[in-house]
């Protein structure tokens, strides 16, 4: 990618640099970024529409650190919805997995106080995964709960095997059946929930066995979180798709490519940047920052 920027600075901008300079000159934007990353406020864009809706969201997903293997690096989204149920804006906050939780989600809840300054009257609604740990700290700031509406439907295509265990075609009918009626009509979780618990086990495969009952536990613990007919009639979220996308593209996509293995200072470099790239309007605005108070190169050094 260096090597790349070099070539094309060459080719289309006469500037011929060195790969050690562009390799330098990256890392130190990226230590003014983390430098001031607690410091520098940046604005949210003035929307033309009303915001209805603040959809935050948390999740993590995997990364390669060399001293410790497979660790999880923590991923938030803060979206703005407006009236019709639109996504308009989105925040995106990401960190290594040295930063810890606790910190990454102080930064997160600073995030979500200066959105609902902003907008006060708007409803704040959290949509994540199962994870306990996210949600107790989405309680904190949301007014309501949703659990990850495409989430939920893969622990049914699991009941699907056991509610027809040796015909596929009756599976996916079975499953198409459920989906609608999970998103469409009210207190079906529940309906759901019951079915499983009815079901004979007797002849079903182990596996199939295994995956029902940890449908079942899934379905006890957050059919309550699960009132998505509720939520498409009021136009509000019902995925964590904005969450996901943001793990991939913020993440997988840098941070875990082939051969890739990481130590924290470097991680944390490029997820800062990746998170001010990715949440329009913020790079323009750190570097009118640099331009009003200076390059600390002290800093950066």
């Amino acid at each position: 990618m260096a090597d790349g920027t070099t070539t094309t600075l060459a080719s289309n901008h006469g500037r011929c640099v060195t790969l050690a300079f562009v390799q330098d000159t990256a890392a130190a934007v990226a230590a003014v970024v983390q430098a001031k990353e607690e410091s520098w406020h940046y604005a949210t864009p003035k929307l033309p529409e009303p915001i209805r809706t603040i959809s935050v969201g948390v999740d993590g997903t995997c990364m390669f650190v060399v001293e410790d293997g497979q660790r999880q690096a923590m991923v938030g989204s803060i979206s703005l919805f407006d009236n019709k149920g639109e996504r308009r804006h989105t925040i995106y906050l990401a960190a290594t997995p040295e930063y810890g939780k606790a910190t990454f989600y102080q930064r997160v809840g600073r995030e979500i106080e200066h959105v609902r300054q902003l907008y006060p009257q708007a409803h704040l609604s959290g949509v994540a995964d199962g994870s306990e740990d996210n949600w107790t700290f989405l309680r904190q700031y949301t007014q309501d709960e949703c659990i990850d509406f495409y989430h939920t439907t893969g622990y049914l295509s699991w009941v699907a095997k056991a509610v027809h265990p040796r015909n596929f075609a009756a599976q996916q009918a079975w499953l198409d059946d459920s989906c609608h009626k999970l998103k469409h009509e009210k207190g079906y979780a529940k309906k759901l929930l019951e079915q499983m618990q009815g079901l004979a086990v007797a002849g079903l495969s182990e596996l199939v066995q295994e995956q029902l009952e940890k449908a079942k536990t899934y379905f006890s613990n957050h059919y309550q979180q699960m009132k998505y007919a509720e939520r498409v009639e009021a136009k509000l979220p019902i995925g964590s798709g904005v969450t996901e996308a943001a793990c991939k593209t913020i993440v997988k996509m840098r941070m875990c490519r082939g051969g890739a293995k990481w130590k924290e200072q470097g991680a944390a470099a490029v997820l800062s940047l990746r998170t001010l790239i990715y949440t329009e309007g913020r790079w323009e605005q750190f570097w009118a920052k640099v331009d009003r108070y200076g390059f600390p190169i002290d800093m950066a050094a």
